[in-house]
């Protein structure tokens, strides 16, 4: 059975999420505080973690980068914060969406059902594909090479990476982007696609602020350029 963390220091919150996701047949967990998440996690191994950025003792985004570097479990932020700066911060984090609140806890449900969908997805095609010389993309394993060196993504950076991969050289909108990567029909946050590309950038670019693979086309979107121009 699937394993979800929910982490948020509302009880009735909580009490919501962990319900509903019962009833769509999960294993959910729960912590109510910064250290609680970050103990819980390393004990119990979740699948996807749910997290709210206000906590109490151990701010949302210190634990969201704790979880990160121990490895790449899906991560959906739960937010009251309404301004960009704090969901772009997240998700420069690694996390692979945000809820903001008030919510609908069908919505939740929905969302974690895509971003596990979204991270089971590539391995659905059992094959290799190759981007110029020097970038290879294991589609079984969810695993990238640049240069013959492992190069770690999350699930959702993985799943965009893979996507633009199949069609170098295409030049692809934010919007189709999305509608690629997030799979669920909910309103969407275009500049998730920039707090993700920026990441990728970091992880397999020679300088991330001169990127010669992944590239802008200003006004329209990415592409991911087969070779090094």
């Amino acid at each position: 059975m699937t394993k979800v963390l929910v982490v948020d220091d509302e009880p009735a919150i909580v009490r919501l999420i962990r319900d509903y996701l019962e009833r769509a047949g999960f294993d959910v967990i729960t912590a109510i505080n910064g250290e609680d998440a970050l103990q819980t996690f390393a004990r119990s191994g979740p699948d996807l973690v749910i997290l709210d950025l206000t906590l109490p003792r151990l701010d949302g985004l210190d634990v969201a980068r704790a979880m990160r570097r121990a490895g790449d479990v899906p991560i959906i932020m739960l937010t009251a914060r309404a301004e960009e700066a704090d969901r772009v911060a997240g998700l420069e984090l690694g996390a692979d969406d945000y809820v903001t609140k008030p919510f609908s806890a069908r919505e939740i449900v929905a969302r974690v059902r895509a971003v596990l969908r979204r991270a089971q997805a590539a391995a659905m095609h059992d094959d290799i594909v190759r981007v110029g010389d020097s970038m290879v993309l294991d589609a079984a394993r969810m695993q990238v090479q640049v240069g013959g060196s492992d190069v770690p993504l999350t699930a959702t950076e993985f799943q965009l990476l893979l996507h633009m991969a199949r069609q170098p050289g295409r030049v692809f909108t934010r919007a189709q982007l999305l509608d690629a990567v997030h799979g669920v029909a909910v309103e969407s946050y275009e500049r998730a696609i920039d707090a993700h590309v920026k990441n990728i950038r970091r992880k397999i670019e020679d300088d991330p602020r001169s990127p010669r693979r992944l590239q802008t086309v200003f006004g329209v979107g990415y592409r991911l350029v087969d070779g090094e121009a």
